[in-house]
């Protein structure tokens, strides 16, 4: 049975206890005579149809459609109530829904203005009438009701006593608690108008819920409708939905209270097709921009991005929505791409409307791009170098001369470290073992190993741990599924841990998808060697994972993939080698957002490691792009760092114009990012020359150097450095907070250094005078020297002193606690 569009619901997701109700409407009509029609748009260059195919199945079948026209300018327009629409034969058109006549094919049409365009509809089965589902029309009825969000009965206890499986997981489990978990059933199949499940929903007798439709809406009807019939179970025979599509696929709005209608379609295994826009949970992302109704339409509010997504049963899928302010003036900057990251970012600025900054300085470039790829400032001799420096391509000669030196291998031994928790665990691993994991990961990055090689070194590695240091991957966390959790966090990018107990509200990934991934990690043993510090990490073939609601053993199964054959391999090395696989959807574009959010400040997805659908990339094109090139470059690092590094995106100034001030998710310009804490410790010892002293390591050592991510200090711990629990991106810390102050003001940081160094006592006795020792200190801290206002102010601070030692250490002070030295810009 197919249900209409028009309804009273309740809730949306599991995070929202409470109902929103909305009003039922009439389809408005398709005639086109009628008064009040708005003018055709004059500069309008396409128009489309959705969806693109239509396919009527039975009697009762029914699809709505809408027509979208799009403007010279990328402004999209919903037009269905002013196009022209013909269709005839086998299908007519009511309002703006198409229903069945007969078997056979025809064509939907729509005419605005000049602009033509259709969709081919296929129509079978008409004098077939489906009995009510309980899978696929009762089922989807809890979903958009909000019945089994998390504030309701999908909650771990349920609620008064009767509980649903959240979001729906389970479907056998919720039709037994219907019909047969207790003594009064929920079900009167003699009476079905009086059966508990129904007399509730309409508040006919109490519901915490309250009233959630009228005793007369189709929603009442369809589940009296499932009870007279018997209310069985077609769980198992009943087909699965295999997509859903959300359409249009893209909007652009302009001007605030501006409406866009989204119709969702899905697929199922038997190859029929559903409107679903009556049972779909529409969602929007940023409802201050795009703000969605219960059946679909959506309402443009402030100039931004939203993402609007539908989901039904475990599918959730989404549609970029761009808000723009209407009739605001805009004149596209005119600058030449300096590569396919720039053409990219570039079109999505000019659909936006918005400017980017203009270039930075050359001083600016020289200490971004320094500390951004080798974590240190330049030196006097590099900035002059590089100053003096006339050439046109000198910024792509520093990145090379930047991107060969060690400390750009321990820059990024230190971010896998980090996601790999390369630590000391009490029991567990012994500081050897780590050491030799760490160096083999620095080793990686140095010698130029490409990444997808040396995942699948790490991913398949088996051995002891001192002859094979990869192995400690396998100890840093020992149960299995904790295991594929991080694996899938790190190398995919995506977070599994919400399909352990439940399928993925937000996201496609279900229980059987969590418990086939975690099977590939089922058969992994584990013994001491003979050194009890050293643990040999083996292929056991033995071994699987079992599903949590019915207990039964889970295969192999790559994500959102084929189910391979293992039966005679490694798992993991099988898995491994999916993984790093230019065909798999996920890996190279997670790394290459990772490296991107590196050099940016933010990823095109941000989170970085918590990509899904209700989370999309920013700029898709370029996530996909960036993806692709990693592949090209057969996943060399440095190759896509020159790529970045070299672009106008990255080049920027931080300082913003009328367009791009709001503006932190398109890389219109740089953002003002503070220096990681081990980075930021390792600046401060190199500016005032007094090294620090860590365990292991010899005097003058880096942080960066830090192999144990157990080990810290009172400064890294401040400042954020990563404690190394989890694989989350976001345990290293960037965020300045009011103890950073505290400790660089009145603690021993600074003022000890610049003491314990003697810089200022070194220059004078070298013979600079206090206006060149001023010089030498913004050059070290700051990459630039003092404008004419601030020597003048310092000059009035120091004095005519001969050596004005305290005076000079002050202004030492006073840079090294200054914002300017604890950020990049």
């Amino acid at each position: 049975m197919k249900i209409p569009a028009t309804f009273l619901i309740c809730g949306l997701i599991a995070a929202m206890a409470s109902f929103a109700v909305g009003a039922k409407t009439s389809s408005p009509s398709s005639d086109l005579a009628s008064a009040g029609k708005p003018a055709l748009v004059a500069d309008v260059v396409s128009l489309a149809v959705y969806p693109p195919e239509i396919v009527l199945d039975d009697g009762d079948d029914y699809q709505g459609v809408i027509a979208v026209a799009t403007r010279a300018n990328g402004v999209t327009l919903d037009v269905s109530d002013q196009v022209e629409w013909s269709v005839d034969g086998a299908a007519r058109l009511d309002g703006k829904r198409l229903l069945p006549v007969a078997d056979g094919a025809t064509v939907l049409r729509a005419a605005y203005g000049t602009h033509q365009a259709e969709a081919p509809v296929k129509v079978a089965g008409v004098a077939e009438h489906p009995a009510v589902s309980f899978r696929h029309d009762v089922m989807p009825i809890f979903l958009r009701g909000g019945c089994n969000a998390g504030g309701c009965h999908g909650s771990s206890r349920g609620k008064d006593g009767f509980r649903l499986s959240l979001f729906g997981f389970d479907p056998a489990g919720d039709h037994f608690r219907i019909t047969r978990e207790q003594a009064v059933r929920r079900v009167s199949l003699s009476i079905p108008e009086e059966s508990l499940l129904i007399t509730k929903v309409v508040g006919l007798v109490p519901h915490t819920g309250g009233k959630l439709f009228e005793p007369d809406s189709v929603y009442a009807k369809t589940l009296r409708d499932w009870v007279a019939a018997g209310a069985v179970s077609d769980v198992a025979a009943a087909p699965t939905v295999t997509r859903v599509d959300i359409f249009p696929p893209r909007v652009v709005m302009e001007g605030e209270g501006v409406k866009q209608q989204y119709i969702a379609v899905a697929h199922y295994s038997d190859g029929k097709t559903r409107d679903i826009g009556d049972l779909a949970l529409f969602m929007s992302n940023n409802e201050s921009s795009a703000a969605i109704d219960a059946n679909g339409l959506a309402t443009a509010g402030a100039r931004g991005e939203a993402f609007v997504m539908a989901r039904f049963d475990t599918h959730t899928v989404g549609s970029q929505t761009l808000v723009l302010p209407q009739g605001e003036e805009f004149v596209p900057k005119e600058e030449a791409p300096a590569n396919y990251i720039d053409e990219l970012v570039g079109a999505k600025l000019r659909t936006m409307r918005i400017n980017p900054s203009d270039i930075c300085s050359d001083e600016e470039f020289l200490r971004r791009v320094s500390l951004d790829v080798a974590g240190q400032l330049p030196t006097r001799a590099e900035y002059e170098h590089f100053m003096n420096d006339s050439s046109p391509q000198k910024r792509a000669a520093k990145i090379d001369e930047l991107l060969e030196r060690k400390e750009f291998a321990e820059i990024w031994a230190l971010k896998w470290s980090e996601l790999l928790m390369v630590k000391t665990v009490p029991n567990r691993i012994e500081y050897k073992p780590m050491f030799l994991y760490s160096q083999w990961i620095t080793r990686q990055i140095a010698n130029g190993v490409p990444l997808d090689e040396m995942v699948r070194n790490l991913l398949g590695a088996s051995g002891g741990s001192f002859s094979s240091p990869a192995v400690n991957f396998y100890q840093i966390e020992e149960t299995t599924q904790k295991t594929a959790e991080n694996v899938a966090q790190i190398f995919l990018g995506t977070r599994l841990q919400c399909a352990q107990c439940h399928n993925h509200p937000f996201d496609r990934w279900t229980m059987d998808d969590y418990y086939s991934f975690t099977a590939f990690f089922a058969q992994i043993g584990r013994k001491t060697a003979e050194d009890y510090r050293e643990t040999i990490i083996f292929d056991q073939r033995g071994g699987e994972a079992t599903h949590l609601v019915d207990g039964r053993p889970m295969k192999p199964k790559f994500l959102g993939a084929a189910e391979p054959d293992v039966s005679t391999r490694d798992r993991r090395v099988v898995l491994a080698e999916w993984i790093t696989s230019p065909e798999n959807p996920y890996f190279a574009v997670n790394v290459a957002n990772r490296v991107w959010a590196h050099f940016m400040g933010v990823g095109i997805v941000e989170p970085v490691d918590d990509v899904r659908v209700s989370n999309p990339a920013s700029n898709p094109e370029l996530h996909a792009k960036l993806g692709a090139k990693l592949v090209e470059y057969k996943y060399d690092l440095r190759q896509l760092i020159r790529d970045i590094c070299n672009s106008h995106a990255y080049q920027r100034s931080s300082q913003p114009n009328a367009t791009n001030e709001t503006d932190s998710r398109n890389f219109a310009r740089s953002q003002v990012r503070r220096i990681p804490a081990e980075v930021l410790l390792d600046c401060l010892c190199a500016v005032t020359e007094a090294p620090e002293k860590y365990p292991g390591l010899p005097m003058g050592a880096r942080a960066v150097q830090i192999a144990d991510g157990g080990l810290s200090t009172y400064f890294l711990t401040t400042f954020g450095r990563a404690p190394r629990v989890t694989v989350c991106a976001c345990e290293a810390k960037s965020e300045p907070t009011l103890s950073q102050a505290l400790h660089l003001l009145n603690g021993s940081a600074v003022q000890d250094k610049i003491v314990q160094g003697k810089l200022v006592e070194t220059l004078l006795d070298g013979g600079k005078q206090p206006n060149e020792v001023v010089d030498e200190i913004y050059l070290r801290c700051l990459g630039r020297k003092p404008t004419a206002e601030e020597a003048t102010r310092l000059a009035e601070l120091y004095g005519a002193g001969e050596k004005p030692v305290g005076e000079l250490q002050d202004v030492f002070w006073a840079v090294l606690n200054s914002r300017e030295f604890l950020f990049n810009k």
